[in-house]
């Protein structure tokens, strides 16, 4: 028994040593270990620089900790494009317990930063992000294959021209199991992969689907997703400021699917809600014409290795079965006219159906109410048909009862008067089936009154005189029971020119009737008059 006692003590003085011996070599191992997955991973990436600042071999748990890792694109270092706290590799036990020796990582607190110079480098060099190395330099902190990925509060965040706004994701969690799968099907996803964050402060954002980790030349993936209470207005400046929209306020709902892979990219909306939006599409004043360049040939895409490959990706197909919107406002800004004008609908609640990118043969519907100018009841319907080869919808349009004095700016405009009373009303039936679109505009005046001595006695004569021979052709086509002045315009004309959108056309056929109806007779003041009583469209420049 005592021999027996201390060869137990001995073996276990032994053991006990041996793992203190391996556990201070592990430290004799950093740092050469640290070196060498340095310099493997900027071996793999292209346009990019990587900095392990520390690493530690923890033998007991078969795990590598990598902290501070930090990731820099080498045209613009700063701010660096990716920064991860503690990166940390190790056995998954899960797997191993299924004979499996593959590895488990997990990202704890990375920082994506990207701005808008990096963006425009990106795409200056042109290589497409599945061929910049990634993955593959990813795949280096392990010896082991990678089956298990975690990403745990993870921030996003892109600045575009301005700092003060950028748009920010944060508490970023991914969870992507059986990646190491076999070789799959094309748009098969055997792996699972979940995801959810937080979307620009309070907007919350998941996603719960399947992937393909293995798919040529990059990975797929089709997933449900769901977007709650998402804030536009962090969108505004960011992304509208390259547009002619601006945005002010609104909350995002919506829910769907997404399919993207080598061979498909397709995104289907179940639902999606807007609610106490301002949108505004601002059209800005005319700047001198300029001599055209020569225009510039494309760069061409260049792979990891140098070679050109042409873009194969699929396009994008986009359907959304039903859209609400609520408590919103939509409007049109004009500097291009003197004065500048704004005309709005404000308290917008509508729906739109069955929409996509793509012909498909069924007709988008489409119903709205609101207040036009915040005053006239306004109700707009009609149905169009998507991928058409000419414009093809029907638009029924009615505002009753506007107070006139809210159009003045409009009305100074187009018509250079205004008004001091008045009510105003407007309909409008079109229809556009193969190249023709027929229809009419019905404005109708109630109480009009153009000239006041008191409110424009400030005014040039000449001024009070137009506006008084504006009072008088209202009053030659007054209803004398009603006190009403309303005239109908016929809209008609060709929409199908090769180099100008159907729509445009129509809304200027639309316009040009609805001011000569509102105008009579000074066709000169808005344009070249028009023969028969109907409106063409203003000549295509």
């Amino acid at each position: 028994m005592p021999s027996a006692r201390r060869f137990a003590v001995r073996s276990l003085g032994v053991a006990l040593a041996l793992a203190v011996l391996l556990f201070a070599a592990s430290f004799f191992v950093d740092e050469p270990l640290r070196r060498s997955i340095e310099r493997r991973m900027n071996d793999r990436l292209e346009g990019y620089d990587v900095r392990l600042p520390k690493l530690h071999v923890r033998v007991f748990s078969l795990s590598i900790a990598i902290d501070g890792l930090i990731v820099r694109q080498k045209a613009h270092p700063e701010p660096p494009v990716l920064r991860i706290e503690r990166l940390t590799t190790s056995v998954h036990w899960r797997a191993l317990l299924s004979g499996r020796l593959v590895a488990d990582v997990l990202l704890e607190r990375p920082r994506v930063d990207l701005d808008l110079v990096q963006l425009r480098q990106e795409v200056k060099d042109g290589v497409p992000v599945n061929e910049r190395g990634w993955q593959e330099a990813l795949q280096e902190v392990t010896p082991l294959k990678i089956d298990l990925f975690r990403v745990e509060d993870g921030t996003v965040t892109y600045v575009d021209a301005d700092p003060a706004h950028p748009i920010r994701m944060t508490s970023l969690r991914i969870l992507a199991n059986d990646i190491r799968n076999v070789q799959s099907k094309p748009q098969v996803y055997p792996s699972p992969i979940h995801a959810e964050a937080t979307l620009f402060g309070s907007g919350r954002g998941v996603l719960d689907g399947h992937a393909d980790f293995l798919a040529e030349p990059y990975p797929g993936f089709h997933a449900l997703f769901r977007l709650d209470a998402v804030p536009l207005d962090a969108l505004s400046l960011p992304v509208l400021a390259h547009t002619a929209f601006v945005l002010k306020g609104g909350i995002l709902a919506a829910r769907g699917g997404l399919e993207t892979s080598p061979a498909v990219r397709n995104m289907r909306l179940s639902d999606l809600s807007l609610s106490g939006m301002r949108l505004d599409y601002v059209q800005a004043k005319a700047l001198p014409a300029e001599p055209l360049a020569v225009a510039e040939r494309p760069p061409v895409k260049r792979s990891a290795k140098g070679k050109s490959s042409p873009s194969s990706d699929p396009e994008w197909t986009i359907r959304l079965d039903k859209a609400l919107i609520s408590a919103s406002e939509i409007g049109f800004v004009n500097h291009a006219k003197d004065p500048a004008y704004r005309v709005y609908v404000s308290r917008l609640e509508g729906s739109v159906s069955d929409l996509g990118n793509r012909a498909s043969g069924a007709r988008a519907r489409f119903d709205v109410r609101g207040r036009f100018l915040a005053s006239g009841e306004t109700r707009l319907t009609g149905s169009f048909r998507e991928g058409a080869a000419s414009p093809d919808f029907d638009l029924n349009l009615r505002i009753e009862g506007t107070d006139m004095t809210r159009m003045n700016d409009l009305l100074r405009a187009y018509g250079k008067f205004d008004v001091v009373a008045g009510s105003f009303s407007f309909y409008s039936e079109l229809k556009a089936r193969d190249g023709n679109l027929e229809g009419y505009v019905k404005p109708l005046f109630k109480g009009m009154k153009v000239y006041d001595r008191r409110q424009d006695r400030d005014k040039t004569l000449f001024r009070q005189l137009y506006e008084m021979l504006v009072g008088g052709v209202a009053g030659l086509l007054k209803n004398r029971e009603r006190k009403e002045v309303a005239t109908v315009a016929t809209v008609s004309g060709r929409i199908d020119e090769p180099h100008t959108s159907g729509w445009q056309i129509a809304l200027r056929l639309i316009g040009n009737a609805f001011f000569r109806s509102i105008l009579p007779g000074f066709d000169r003041e808005l344009g070249r008059p028009v023969a028969k009583g109907k409106a063409r469209p203003a000549p295509v420049k």
